[in-house]
């Protein structure tokens, strides 16, 4: 379907389809945050790393890296979300370990937050942290011609919006930067969302509607990418998933869509600290072959 046509829905189907909050029990949401920050603080006590490091000067954001040592290894950049206003690099650390144990290396990013910077900013910001990985990675052990990128919700769009063409020489980086990508339930048309609840803090203009919208804005070079969302996900998550990974498919590029069963908006992405589960087999998937 047209995203941008649900911008001419109604306010209220809007707030409802795109409210992840509301999906779940108020205990769930807690027992998920809880968790983000329990399995990133275990992470970090576990996966050897260098923290704090500054990767934009301007922002003085930084990035924290996970699992390096020995030879280059591809690594995994992983933007969190909390709807653009919520979250940190603290809490986003879970699956360093697991991935550390199969030879892959974790970047965890920071970006400010809204409403103290708008979203065109927060974007720069992660995009400068993906060049900073090609720039700097190798002085930490990092391949800069591996490097994989996914994130949730809020960070699934960011992960889109790296995938994106058209930014890439303002920071002297090559096209096919992103070997691979991981967004899992994942927003990829602001359409609908400048005309919900979000805009209240998100504050969109209709210019940044479609440049900062990944599937206004496919990249001329693709990459794998696996397209993931819970069952339980708002119908909103499901529907913007489903139709940038159809986008995807139709330039041509390598792409699959992955519902997980069982899962809501905020637990699904804990999946990836569990290395029997699906969605961190299908990422490791991604990364071998990507590195290959």
């Amino acid at each position: 379907m047209d995203l941008a046509e649900e911008a001419h829905w109604p306010r209220e189907v809007l707030d409802r389809d795109y409210n992840a909050r509301a999906s779940v029990e108020p205990d769930v949401f807690e027992d998920a945050m809880r968790r983000y920050r329990a399995l990133s603080e275990t992470a970090r006590e576990r996966a050897a790393g260098v923290t704090d490091l500054v990767y934009d000067q301007f922002s003085s954001q930084t990035i924290d890296l996970y699992g390096i040592g020995g030879e280059p290894r591809p690594v995994f950049l992983f933007i969190h979300g909390g709807y653009w206003r919520a979250l940190s690099k603290e809490d986003s650390a879970f699956m360093a370990p697991a991935l550390a144990r199969q030879g892959i290396a974790t970047a965890v990013v920071d970006y400010r937050l809204a409403p103290a910077v708008g979203l065109t900013e927060i974007v720069r910001e992660v995009r400068a942290a993906a060049a900073f990985l090609h720039r700097e990675g190798a002085a930490y052990g990092i391949d800069p011609s591996r490097i994989f990128v996914g994130g949730s919700s809020a960070g699934g769009h960011l992960t889109g919006t790296i995938l994106s063409g058209g930014w890439h020489d303002d920071f002297g980086v090559p096209g096919d930067l992103v070997k691979g990508a991981f967004p899992v339930s994942g927003l990829f048309h602001l359409a609908p969302i400048a005309r919900s609840f979000v805009q209240e803090w998100i504050s969109l203009s209709e210019e940044e509607v479609t440049r900062l919208s990944p599937a206004e804005n496919l990249p001329s070079i693709g990459c794998p990418i696996v397209v993931a969302y819970a069952e339980g996900e708002p119908a909103g998550f499901a529907r913007q998933s489903e139709t940038y990974h159809g986008l995807w498919q139709e330039k041509g590029f390598d792409g699959s869509l992955l519902a997980i069963p069982g899962r809501n908006h905020f637990d699904v992405i804990l999946d990836l600290a569990d290395e029997k589960s699906v969605l961190f087999e299908r990422l490791v998937g991604l990364i071998r072959d990507g590195a290959a």
